[in-house]
């Protein structure tokens, strides 16, 4: 029991030490005069990957590989099928053309490349067949270029429906909420971890499957939040914007970071979540093309959660053969 009490601990304390640290460091960097649209390109975009990033870390740390990448690997899918299926059920979402025809193709290709060097046992049998550190340097210099994109695209179109609405507060607060955001998501990822690894053992089933479900899902509920909330209010660009960045910073920099701490080991069963990470970031981007263009439907978002529940219960039959 007391696992459990653990692991929603660490959720709420990894959700909320994002949120504070967030705040915190943006009015900092608000009173310094950043710009809002910046401080939502650095602290923001960080700031709401954290989650993932933390829990990746101290998986890596602790040699748990395969929670780092199921994490890594569930969060893509349940980003694209769960969270835009449920925004696209409580609203059609638009998606602007910049997005449909270079953010969502930038993550498709994030993916692919991930597919591509996790396997470099095809090429060559007596490779490692993983991320290996060199591949994580490969991905943050990618993630540089994209990052480098994002400005550009951003001074481009600085319009004020663009910027975000940053809270000033006194410095000794916003020094507070950064101290009490990181204490938060220190001890909320360390919590995750190894309830984790608990729960894993204690069921008798794999680290990956506690990855690519509980853990993947609970570091993605600030996602699954911002967009629904969009979707709600029918500011679906943010709602679709939110996802397929998130599924970038999830590739490129958690990824990246990851396999530079601990070389990442990808098993073969692991590759099944690679492809259908893909065939969700292609579906999404086909049905871009499909009855009204450059709209996520409220039929599609239907087939998207259903397939996610589907997927799901592949997992377990996998899980339950193995």
């Amino acid at each position: 029991m007391l696992t459990y009490i653990l692991l929603i601990a660490g959720f709420i304390l990894l959700i909320k030490g994002a949120d504070f640290l967030v705040e915190g460091a943006s009015s900092v960097a608000k009173k310094i005069g950043i710009s809002s649209l910046v401080i939502g390109l650095t602290v923001v975009a960080f700031g709401t990957s954290a989650p993932e990033l933390i829990v990746n870390i101290f998986a890596s740390f602790k040699n748990n590989t395969d929670i780092a990448i199921g994490n890594v690997l569930g969060s893509n899918i349940a980003n694209i099928l769960l969270i835009l299926g449920v925004s696209a059920l409580i609203f059609p979402l638009k998606v602007k053309r910049s997005t449909v025809w270079k953010e969502i193709p930038f993550s498709l290709l994030a993916v692919i490349v991930a597919a591509i060097m996790a396997n470099d046992i095809l090429l060559d049998k007596d490779s490692f067949s993983g991320l290996t550190r060199s591949d994580g340097l490969v991905f943050i210099c990618f993630f540089i270029i994209f990052l480098y994109y994002t400005f550009s695209i951003s001074k481009e179109d600085s319009s004020e429906s663009n910027k975000i609405e940053i809270k000033k507060t006194s410095f000794f607060t916003s020094l507070l909420k950064i101290i009490f955001g990181l204490a938060g998501l220190t001890l909320g990822g360390k919590w995750i971890v190894d309830s984790a690894v608990d729960i894993a053992a204690s069921f008798g089933v794999s680290q990956a499957i506690i990855g690519l479900t509980v853990v993947a899902v609970g570091t993605s509920l600030p996602e699954l939040a911002t967009s629904a909330v969009a979707a709600f209010k029918k500011n679906t660009d943010i709602a679709v914007g939110n996802i397929v960045g998130s599924n970038i910073f999830n590739i490129l920099w958690i990824l990246g970071v990851s396999s530079l701490i601990n070389p990442l080991p990808f098993s073969n069963m692991m590759m099944f979540d690679v492809c259908v990470d893909v065939a969700a970031t292609l579906a999404l981007f086909m049905f871009m093309f499909v009855g009204i263009r450059h709209t996520l439907q409220r039929w599609q978002g239907g087939i998207f959660v259903i397939t996610y529940i589907l997927y799901i219960i592949l997992l377990v039959l996998r899980e339950i053969k193995f």
